[in-house]
């Protein structure tokens, strides 16, 4: 199944929204808390289908799942 645009629109709007609720949590949360895990984005239709990944996008792709996200310290001081 095909998404048209307001589909994606919709579907970014939720990613945006989950990473601001994120964002939120983590800095309102203690210092001495577990990291909240980070969301993960909405599943689209042309992800799904693509074709398989060559090597230097998936090395991209599990560095990035590697990183650790800020701490809540580093969001106050980013947003202070």
């Amino acid at each position: 199944m095909e998404w048209d645009s307001s589909t994606h629109l919709l579907a970014a709007a939720v990613d945006h929204l989950a990473v601001a609720n994120w964002m939120t949590a983590t800095i309102n949360s203690g210092e001495d808390a577990d990291p909240l895990d980070y969301p993960e984005a909405v599943p689209r239709p042309a992800f799904a289908e693509a074709a398989p990944r060559d090597d230097a996008e998936e090395a991209l792709r599990s560095e990035r799942a590697s990183e650790t996200p800020p701490s809540a310290a580093q969001l106050a001081r980013f947003f202070g």
